[in-house]
């Protein structure tokens, strides 16, 4: 219970914030402090960044501003997420709220209400309007940046802080994060390029996590909650159990010893110590793991549903829920299959009957009705969710997904279960991450439903609870900026600001105030390494001479004495170090120093003096290379555009050609490579669906197991000759980004391109999916990334054939399955 003093204090601060107060009295349930203290923020003009766990309700300090906006006449808000899931969900609540009148919707596919007050969009159409001087911008007071740790994005992230640095300075920012463990150090960088930022950080989860290890049917603590929150000790049950599946036990003293283990209540007794390595015998079974529909009817029985389990691959979400089918588990009454029917009828009604089949749709309704669903990326967008707004309203109970589910979803569970503690990260199996753990189980607990919220890692052999255990109690990952100059990035800001201005603004990134902060340690150890230096010098003169000299002598002798020893190489080049090393002897021997009786002592130091000042010279080039490295890249990228006439002019004087203005509105990975191919006019051959395939080359990432697939299944005809002229042209910018020591574009990837040619001739979704070789999903989002490219072009392009035939492919692109919006 609060003091008196505190009760005074949050009414006089409640006083002084009347927007916060009456938004804080409009909501289902009182805010946390680290809420109330970021809207009063907002109320008094700041910008703020909010960090806190998942599920912590972040998202209410961004509804608050819009809250703000909406209390004056003509006000703007803009609310931008990383996914167009989230836009569209985001969109729904706020057209809920606010009205369908007020809300507006732009994801690149889908164009709503633009000019609304409030508009929800993707970050990259954010920074197209910004780059473009939309006019949409007028009137813009509050900008949301949900889940802005995506900052750190190797692909996408640069885009975040494109839209920081480039925000009008009276537009007041946002900024919704994880629980990232530099969170401070971000503020500070926010506080620097946008001013009056302050940072509200809150480890508090509002639903309170308990955490287990499931072994064979039992549900252990992983904490012993004797010894009180702050020490987390770890239960010393599971310490002897792993003891247990370690030694030489026949099965029934096996399963006594796990019995007693199992059963000894909270007396914490240590393994024996002593006596030989444990061996496992060759008659010995491990702890057996409970089958997945026999953990599900666990966690019925135990009221821990609704469930999400989380499992790193596709394949082992949709066998999952095969499993818990063929075991006849159904967790739904009558009334709530009536419910779920009607949903899905209502959500698919724009799927055609002949694509139904195709999808798996019959047997997917039908596990929908039983209460389990599968959840991953190559779920078809709709089918995806319709799962998330089941779950959302209880009627679904299960969901097998992947680690992509925890990614800003609003989908909370009472119960999350991890099957394993590591994924396959595209190379090999590695263990997760204690910021992946975070985000995984940040779903468990639902407030306002849920008393606490539980987390279950089932036990597998080899585990080390300790090692669990500190992924749990550890702070999250860092936010580290993965900001680059592009090329598109570069004609814009030349075009904005001029050389000299973009190079300020460069500098002021994120990236870079990291950089200068790395800096800051290492100038650090200069000046002391500088400190001992001064001292070595001062311990090795000699009255004789410069010592200095005459140990640099000595070093170098020493250097080709001992490659002449390794190295005997050709006869010439022996000769010549011979007769180097002979130079070398007769300078040292007629050296001052020479004949010096504390010569050793004084040589002593000098090798550490040398050692010393070889590690320091190592950081000062660390430094060289840190200090201004955005802006050096930027110069490089810079060089390459003045060299194919995309920018003219030297110095500080520079221009856009026409090329230049060009590529201001070509986005993507590739930017230079098709702005180029444009530019040499090398599709213009091309019908729709060619058009189509090449687009899709050049955004397509191909899996690692098709890489090396070649060219088979290429459209033939005039695409052929176009995909050729293309990765003609690919190599040689290729060799220019090298020659300039600039990453290098990927090449072309073809390995979609005959299914997208497929598709956008009209082809039947049942065989393109075969052509394609990718699940349903899949093929829907690198069909939309293509319209994204399609549509660049119909809009770029300087000939009007080209733009036409682009606007028909983008047209046989956009139907059946890919045309559905999700809105």
């Amino acid at each position: 219970m609060s003091s008196p003093a505190e009760r005074y204090a949050a009414a006089r601060s409640a006083s002084q914030h009347p927007q916060t107060r009456a938004f804080a009295e409009a909501q289902r349930f009182e805010l946390d402090p680290f809420q109330i203290d970021a809207c009063q923020a907002l109320e008094r003009g700041h910008s703020v960044l909010v960090a806190a766990p998942t599920g912590a309700g972040k998202t209410i300090v961004g509804e608050f501003a819009i809250h703000l906006a909406m209390q004056t006449p003509n006000d703007k808000a803009f609310y931008t997420t990383p996914m167009k899931a989230l836009s569209n969900q985001k969109f729904r609540e706020l057209v809920d709220v606010y009205g369908a009148a007020e809300v507006g919707l732009l994801t690149g596919d889908t164009n709503i209400n633009g000019n609304a007050r409030i508009v929800v969009m993707t970050t990259e159409v954010l920074r197209n309007m910004l780059y473009a001087g939309s006019d949409a911008l007028r009137g813009l007071r509050f900008v949301v940046m949900d889940e802005v740790h995506y900052l750190a994005d190797r692909f996408r992230g640069p885009v975040w802080e494109e839209v920081i640095l480039h925000l009008a300075h009276d537009v007041r920012l946002i900024s919704l994060s994880a629980t990232v463990s530099n969170a401070e150090e971000f503020g500070d960088w926010l506080d620097t390029v946008r001013g009056d930022t302050e940072v509200i950080v809150s480890e508090t989860r509002p639903v309170p996590l308990e955490q287990h290890v499931l072994v064979r049917d039992d549900l252990l603590p992983l904490f012993d909650d004797r010894a009180g929150v702050a020490t987390a000790q770890v239960n010393q049950e599971l310490f002897r159990i792993r003891s247990f599946t370690g030694s030489r036990y026949d099965s029934n003293s096996r399963a006594q010893a796990y019995n007693s283990a199992r059963h000894a209540g909270r007396q914490a007794q240590r393994p024996p110590r002593g006596g030989k390595r444990p061996v496992r015998a060759a008659n010995m079974r491990r702890i057996e793991r409970m089958d997945r529909p026999d953990v599900v009817q666990l966690l019925e029985r135990s009221n821990l549903l609704p469930a999400i389990f989380f499992i790193f691959s596709r394949v082992g979400c949709d066998a999952a829920v095969q499993q818990v089918r063929r075991a006849g588990i159904r967790l739904t009454t009558q009334e709530e299959r009536d419910q779920i029917r009607a949903t899905v009828t209502e959500r698919t009604a724009a799927l055609q009957d002949e694509d139904l089949d195709v999808l798996g749709f019959w047997e997917w309704r039908d596990n929908l009705e039983r209460g389990v669903a599968a959840h991953h990326a190559g779920m078809l967008p709709v089918f995806k969710e319709v799962v998330e707004e089941l779950f959302q309203r209880k009627l679904v109970k299960a969901v097998f997904a992947t680690e992509t589910l925890a990614l800003g979803i609003n989908m909370p569970a009472r119960t999350v279960v991890l099957e394993k503690m590591e994924k396959f990260n595209g190379e090999a199996r590695v263990a997760i991450t204690s910021g992946e753990y975070t985000q995984l189980t940040g779903r468990a607990g639902r407030r306002g439903i849920d008393v606490e919220g539980h987390a279950v890692v089932q036990w597998t052999e080899g585990m080390d609870p300790q090692s669990v255990a500190a992924l749990a109690s550890r702070r999250t990952y860092p936010l580290n900026s993965s900001f680059r100059p592009t090329y598109n990035m570069a004609v814009n800001l030349i075009d904005r600001f001029g050389r000299t201005r973009a190079r300020e603004i460069l500098e002021s990134s994120f990236a870079q105030f990291q950089a200068d902060r790395s800096v800051v340690g290492l100038a650090r150890k200069v000046r002391d390494a500088e400190e001992s230096l001064d001292g070595y010098l001062k311990a090795m003169q000699c009255e004789r001479g410069d010592f200095l000299d005459y140990a640099a002598i000595r070093r170098e002798l020493s250097d080709l004495e001992k490659k002449n020893r390794r190295d005997a190489g050709p006869r010439a080049a022996r000769d010549k170090r011979l007769k180097k090393i002979q130079q070398l002897r007769t300078r040292m021997q007629r050296h001052a120093c020479h004949g010096c009786p504390d010569r050793e002592a004084h040589a002593r130091w000098a090798e550490r003096y040398f050692t010393l000042k070889r590690d320091t010279d190592r950081i000062r080039k660390q430094i060289e290379k840190r200090t201004g490295s955005v802006a050096r890249i930027f110069d490089r990228v810079i060089d390459v555009l003045q060299i194919v006439d995309y920018v003219s002019g030297t110095g500080d004087e520079l221009e856009l050609t026409d090329a230049g203005r060009t590529m201001r509105r070509i986005y993507g990975e590739r930017d230079l490579l098709v702005a180029e191919a444009l530019r040499a006019r090398l599709w213009r051959n091309l019908d729709a669906p060619s058009l189509a395939a090449m687009a899709c080359c050049l955004v397509y990432e191909p899996r690692r197991d098709e890489q090396n697939a070649g060219e088979r299944g290429l459209p033939r005809g005039a695409f052929r000759i176009a995909y050729d002229a293309t990765t003609r042209l690919w190599a040689e910018l290729d060799e220019l980004e090298e020659a300039h020591s600039l990453p290098r574009t990927e090449p072309l990837a073809p390995g979609l391109s005959g299914a997208m040619h497929s598709w956008a001739r009209g082809g039947a979704l049942d065989r393109v999916l075969v052509d394609a070789d990718m699940a349903a999903g899949d093929f829907v989002r690198w069909a939309k990334q293509t319209i994204d490219l399609l549509d660049q072009l119909s809009i770029v392009a300087d000939d009007d054939e080209l733009a036409r035939t682009a606007r028909r492919a983008l047209d046989g692109v956009r139907r059946g399955i890919v045309a559905y919006s999700g809105v």
